[in-house]
């Protein structure tokens, strides 16, 4: 089973953004919700993936092909920073 398949769209949104590089109020605000909301989704995120922080999800992310999580997700649109995109074609 891929990471990708073991989140909800919502968490693979969350996750990809925590990986671009956002904080929990920017992205609560994007989103719509509370902080507390996003870091309730965060904890769910950290359990199902094995990881303890902020910091080893974005790795996680990362070497777990993060560029590609949100295309097979319908309906998400992240726009990922130049330095990600950058990073993603060298590792190609």
């Amino acid at each position: 089973m891929s990471p990708c398949e073991q989140l909800n769209c919502l968490e693979i949104r969350i996750a990809t953004m925590v990986w671009c590089g956002s904080t929990n109020p920017q992205i609560g605000g994007m989103l719509g919700c509370s902080e507390q909301v996003i870091k309730n989704h965060l904890r769910n995120v950290f359990d199902k993936l094995g990881v303890w922080s902020r910091l080893e999800l974005a790795l996680y992310v990362a070497s777990h092909g993060g560029h590609h999580w949100a295309q097979p997700v319908a309906g998400i649109s992240i726009q990922l920073p130049k330095s990600a995109v950058a990073a993603a074609g060298k590792a190609s």
